[in-house]
């Protein structure tokens, strides 16, 4: 079925445009002709029911995220805003500080609002989606997923992140690579703690992997404390895989604090350390792409917000690049 991307697409006009012409809304008369006649040529049949709920619909997208601080969610929130702004949508930025009532209590504004959709990364498996949906009002969950619940989700290949930088480690010739992880019940935590596990089980058949492993807040002193604790392991690790940026700068923090060298304690970071003022020598980072994350998100939400129908979808996205990858 051709989107309404498509349609735009052909008729050389922004989404933003063929949605007002198809709910009948104000549009210049050789704009309106262009898109009508797209839509004729890709026989682009808007969905009745969704075209009566557009119209009480703004033109503004709600975008819900843990944290501001995290440069991973910053540059999140500017693919999204890309891709909104170009097709004509403002964006509402919320921080849910990683707890379900501010969550629920956005969630809530969304809806009051008539908001015409909104892209999520849930602070909980279970979000309130429920009053949302009935609306019929498009909700796309990105980086973690949201259980129970049919809709549509971008995700990173977070196993696959974790073991290349878990690899990475032991062909710089360390010999017990240690891991700290987000907290146990949040979804990317688990994810990146399995592919770190995998490579770690393959290298040590006969030692218990969760002496090496840590959960922490994906916070700075979360980060800092895990890796307090790892110092104290018998035979402590002599290299750790640290989950998420503000973590690791928490881990060199305490690595700063103990004169621990990069060359006693080899560290790798998944995502771009935030801060340059600290010590990067010897430091694996591996990049994710965030941004791309957050635009691909806004570009599925805005299908859904054209009248896009079908089963929900399930991105994944490479973190080295390259299209993203439907996982049915």
């Amino acid at each position: 079925m051709p989107t309404i991307y498509e349609v735009a697409s052909l008729a050389g006009v922004s989404p933003a445009t063929v949605s007002r012409v198809i709910n009948g809304l104000p549009v210049s008369g050789a704009y309106a002709e262009r898109v009508r006649a797209a839509a004729t040529k890709l026989n682009f049949t808007p969905n009745p029911t969704a075209r009566r709920l557009r119209r009480r619909s703004s033109q503004v997208l709600a975008l819900i995220i843990p944290t501001i601080e995290n440069p991973f969610f910053t540059s999140l929130a500017r693919g999204v805003e890309d891709v909104a702004q170009g097709a004509g949508y403002s964006l509402v930025l919320c921080d849910s500080d990683e707890r379900h009532d501010k969550e629920s209590t956005y969630l809530d504004v969304a809806l009051a609002e008539h908001m015409a959709g909104v892209v999520l990364v849930p602070a909980t498996n279970h979000p309130r989606l429920a009053r949302l949906l009935e609306r019929r009002t498009p909700v796309v969950s990105v980086d973690r997923s949201i259980r129970g619940t049919e809709v549509d989700s971008v995700l990173l290949d977070n196993r696959e992140v974790a073991r290349s930088a878990t690899e990475r480690l032991y062909a710089r010739g360390f010999r017990r690579v240690g891991c700290i992880t987000g907290p146990r019940e949040t979804e990317t935590a688990q994810q990146r703690a399995d592919g770190w596990r995998e490579v770690f089980s393959r290298h040590h058949p006969r030692t218990d992997p969760e002496r090496y492993l840590r959960h922490a807040d994906f916070r700075v002193a979360g980060g800092r404390d895990a890796m307090a604790s790892l110092l104290t392991t018998r035979r402590r690790p002599d290299a750790v895989v640290v989950t998420n940026n503000s973590m690791t700068v928490g881990a060199l923090e305490t690595l700063q604090r103990e004169r621990i060298s990069p060359a006693e304690m080899g560290l790798a970071c998944l995502g771009d350390l935030p801060y340059s003022v600290l010590q990067r020598a010897g430091v694996e980072v591996l990049p994710l792409p965030a941004r791309s994350l957050g635009a691909a998100a806004a570009r599925l939400l805005l299908d859904r917000i054209g009248g896009a129908e079908g089963p929900a979808q399930r991105i994944v996205l490479p973190i080295g690049g390259g299209p993203a990858i439907p996982d049915r």
